[in-house]
């Protein structure tokens, strides 16, 4: 079965089909950039963009980089437009799209979803914490396997602040921090997360698992294991689309 996925964030808007039977991508994905500033209509238009690439005309999963209820509502809106909070993104994407059905969903849950079905997380029970660094830094809680959504862990205080505004892969760009400066900021995160949560293992996600050899071996006193996402930046467009697929 295939389903579209399309993964909203900060820098890009990202989709493809995507095979739920392998939890792979179907086709090469189709990228544009998020507007800015990133309204409703304008990630909207984004999203037609990359859905008309395709020519796709079936059920859409899509994630947004912040709290979702009822995979509709949308409810904190970190690094995209204000104006976002209490949209029903579900109405407004579906009538971009000329009714296709669709469902929304965190970004981070969504890249969770997928690497607990068919990456890193796979077979893992116990308390298990996705964290995907790009322009902020998502989260997803998992334990024995079920999903606790909309945790953004990384609005945690940290030295004063989000976490996200000293630890994301988007800090490390814009201070030009050397990897071994922005290993030792995820590892304090790290650090005051699993002193939370007590984890068995961290998945590491986002753009930057594709560079795990350069910073994972740098952090050190954290108990819990830590290991990079197998399904890299593709993990949210595949957990839209599972998240999307029909249930019965």
């Amino acid at each position: 079965m295939q389903i579209f996925g399309v993964d909203i964030g900060g820098s890009g808007i990202k989709g493809a089909p995507v095979d739920l039977d392998r939890g792979d991508l179907a086709q090469e994905r189709c990228k544009v950039l998020t507007p800015h500033p990133a309204t409703p209509d304008g990630v909207a238009d984004g999203v037609k963009q990359v859905i008309d690439h395709f020519g796709w005309t079936g059920p859409v999963g899509l994630t947004f980089p912040g709290v979702v209820t009822g995979g509709a509502t949308i409810r904190t809106a970190a690094n995209v437009d204000k104006s976002w909070i209490d949209t029903d993104a579900r109405a407004l994407f579906s009538g971009r799209l000329g009714g296709l059905p669709v469902t929304v969903v965190n970004d981070a849950d969504a890249a969770g979803v997928a690497e607990m079905q068919f990456g890193a997380g796979r077979g893992r029970r116990g308390t298990v914490i996705l964290l995907t660094f790009g322009t902020g830094i998502g989260s997803a809680l998992f334990v024995d396997g079920v999903l606790v959504p909309n945790t953004e862990l990384g609005h945690l205080e940290l030295h004063g602040h989000d976490a996200e505004k000293r630890a994301s892969s988007k800090v490390k760009e814009d201070h030009d921090l050397s990897w071994e400066q922005w290993a030792q900021r995820v590892q304090q995160y790290l650090a005051h997360v699993e002193m939370l949560f007590s984890p068995e293992l961290f998945v590491i996600g986002g753009g930057v698992s594709r560079k795990a050899h350069k910073f994972l071996h740098l952090i050190e006193g954290v108990k819990a294991e830590i290991v990079p996402a197998q399904l890299q930046n593709n993990a949210g467009i595949v957990g839209a689309a599972m998240r999307a697929a029909p249930r019965g």
